[in-house]
């Protein structure tokens, strides 16, 4: 391909941006689906699609337990071939319905991630970011043929080479203790009581938990923006699209899906607010972010920390940042603000209310460690 040619590919027809109607889940092929939306719609994309993993047969635990795997119909392609096909045609349709200044997302494993990669590129999509989402607590590898498959590889790309798009980095570094946000997240893996069970078993075998939306939401949109799932499952998006105050609509063929999904979101509360403002402004990091906390729910937005006499009390909000009357910060920027000292390890000085009293929200720090343990 020739110079000339790559630029007409990257370049994308300038479309007026149209308002659509959103928070409702959309039944049916995700294909056909799309292609019934107008064109240049939607601020962001996130996709989960199946990661074709091809599965030879069961697989079993060393005590002789079955792994519940994925098995499922809707991974099963005749051919990579077959595969290719279907990930062009939905990422055909993604690239006309997103807006000029809108991203996409889209998670895979060592399956197909490269795959869906190349496909991006040949359709015209420009690549920011690959997204290493190290698992705190992976499966481990029953077999001892290979490596533990800790990580899973999430690519965020633009429209193109020259395209405008939404990156709140303040928050992101706010939500990091200060500290820019790298490319490799640690957070553990969907289970205890996010995990959705019907009759005792997994609602759906690949799940991703609520903390791992709630970065990708908090980086690249704003409230009011409309996300699209393409292959929506059991609504993680828009539970979180709820919660953080974007609207969301999502495409799902399968109805036990269906139904969870929609139970979920109804359940789902949005922040208020005041909550939902994000820090315009940035310093450092222990092991675990204070925005871990909040990201994960140890914390809720909106909840109210106090220092251990109750002289200040500061209110949490979405990115992990602090709110106090007209003062705002992190947790250490705010608690040295307030005292008028030059430093402040907030993890000490903030305190929430507990059973028996205040106690240090680096309690809840510690309670996370232990939660979270490889």
């Amino acid at each position: 391909m020739g110079v000339m040619e790559r630029v007409a590919t990257r370049r994308k027809k300038a479309v007026a941006p149209v308002e659509i109607e959103a928070d409702r889940l959309l039944r049916g092929d995700c294909i056909a689906e799309m292609a019934k939306l107008p064109d240049a719609c939607i601020d962001m994309i996130f996709a989960d699609p199946p990661y074709n993993l091809q599965l030879g047969g069961d697989l079993f635990r060393p005590e002789g337990g079955r792994v519940d795997a994925v098995d499922n119909d809707w991974d099963k392609f005749d051919t990579l071939t077959s595969y290719d096909r279907f990930t062009k045609a939905w990422l055909a349709q993604a690239r006309r319905i997103l807006k000029p200044n809108g991203t996409i997302w889209v998670i895979g494993s060592y399956h197909n991630i490269f795959r869906v990669g190349t496909a991006l590129q040949d359709e015209g999509f420009w690549i920011l970011n690959d997204i290493i989402w190290r698992k705190a607590n992976p499966m481990p590898n029953f077999k001892g043929t290979r490596f533990t498959n800790a990580h899973e590889t999430l690519i965020w790309a633009s429209q193109g080479e020259d395209a405008r798009y939404t990156f709140n980095y303040k928050a992101m570094k706010t939500l990091n203790d200060e500290l820019q946000m790298r490319s490799d997240w640690v957070l553990p893996i969907c289970g205890g009581q996010e995990r959705l069970k019907r009759n005792g078993t997994k609602a759906h075998p690949t799940q991703k938990p609520e903390a791992l939306l709630y970065r990708v939401l908090l980086a690249c949109t704003k409230p009011g923006d409309v996300v699209l799932d393409p292959f929506f499952g059991t609504g993680t998006t828009g539970a979180v699209a709820k919660r953080l105050g974007r609207r969301w609509i999502g495409i799902e063929r399968e109805d036990s899906y269906i139904e969870v999904a929609l139970e979920r979101i109804e359940a789902a509360l949005p922040l208020d607010e005041s909550a939902l403002t994000i820090m315009q402004s940035a310093k450092a990091q222990p092991k675990v972010a204070f925005g871990t906390l909040v990201e994960t729910g140890y914390l809720q937005p909106g909840a109210v920390l106090m220092d251990s006499k109750r002289r200040w009390q500061a209110t949490v909000r979405a990115d992990g940042s602090l709110n106090a009357g007209a003062e705002s910060g992190s947790i250490h920027k705010l608690g040295a603000t307030l005292q008028g000292a030059p430093s402040c390890n907030g993890w000490t000085f903030w305190h929430y209310e507990g059973e028996g009293g205040l106690k240090p929200i680096d309690a809840l720090r510690q309670t996370y460690l232990l939660a979270n343990e490889p």
